[in-house]
């Protein structure tokens, strides 16, 4: 169902508000340039930020600009599972393909707690769900054994896995089966992540490279390595950049700079990257002739 390049949307600002039309032009540009599936209100959208309301709004937004075109996979992730489980009913209302779920942070519940909180949301909801495993963010680790555990429940069907572990690809495979959808969640270990049995990226590098993401990750699936690892070292530099400052400061930067519709304004305690970062970010745009 998921495969491919998949951007982690960055939601644009304007006065403090979302600024609908570049959003909007924004999606009609990303599936012109190939990305695969959309993905609003995940951590590069800064949904840590965003009211309820506003948050289910953006991804309402999302699924009619993409009318059709491409699956809308909705993040829906909270520490608290009733929250994630009002994002997913919204999500589903509206129509989206299938809800992203963080594993619940702060909270540092055990892996019972952890299983307890996906099995609640799955036999409540039957949108598909795509597991996010960010253990740098949220603490909490979803070991491949309860991955199993929960690959279990058929509504549950894949991971975006930002772990930094690429072992973690064979052995969630053998937890959970070869349907079980592995889409890595870091750009830059993205290749050894395919070349071990991913499917795709949810992809902060491809709202600002979108096509050569795609390319990428197309050399990828058909086994053309020698273009795949070609295409990786040219946007290495790109990866690394988008997170030289705290994201998505650098890529609302790099965005700005590409489409200058979209501000590059971030919520507080996010704040702009500084100077250092800047240059960097300017390097790897002009490298790759993005701008």
């Amino acid at each position: 169902m998921f495969s491919g390049s998949i951007p982690a949307l960055a939601t644009p600002f304007r006065d403090g508000m979302v600024d609908e039309p570049a959003f909007r032009s924004f999606i009609d540009w990303q599936i012109d340039q190939g990305s695969k599936g959309l993905v609003p209100c995940g951590t590069t959208g800064e949904s840590a930020t965003m009211s309820i309301e506003e948050h289910n709004a953006v991804v309402v937004m999302t699924i009619d600009q993409a009318a059709g075109r491409v699956p809308v996979i909705a993040g829906c992730g909270s520490n608290d599972t009733m929250t994630a489980l009002a994002h997913m009913k919204s999500a589903q209302a509206h129509g989206a393909t299938a809800a992203l779920v963080v594993a619940p942070y702060y909270n540092k519940p055990n892996f019972e707690g952890v299983y307890a909180h996906f099995a609640y949301l799955a036999d409540h909801c039957d949108l598909p769900m795509i597991l996010y495993n960010v253990p740098s963010r949220t603490i909490t680790d979803i070991g491949p054994e309860t991955m199993g555990r929960l690959a279990e429940i058929p509504s549950i069907i894949g991971v975006k896995d930002a772990s930094g572990n690429a072992v973690r690809v064979t052995a969630q495979r053998l937890a959970c089966g070869q349907d079980f959808v592995q889409l890595s969640g870091n750009d830059d270990m993205a290749l050894g992540f395919m070349a071990m049995g991913g499917v795709g990226c949810i992809s902060v590098t491809a709202n600002v490279a979108p096509r050569l993401c795609a390319d990428f990750q197309s050399a990828c699936a058909s086994g053309d390595w020698d273009i795949a690892l070609e295409l990786q070292d040219r946007l290495f530099p790109l990866h690394t950049a988008l997170f030289s400052d705290a994201s998505p400061g650098p890529l609302k930067y790099a965005l700005h700079r590409m489409r200058p519709d979209f501000l590059p304004d971030v919520r507080l305690p996010m704040t702009q990257p500084r100077p250092p970062s800047r240059v960097q970010v300017d390097a790897a745009l002009e490298s790759l002739g993005l701008v």
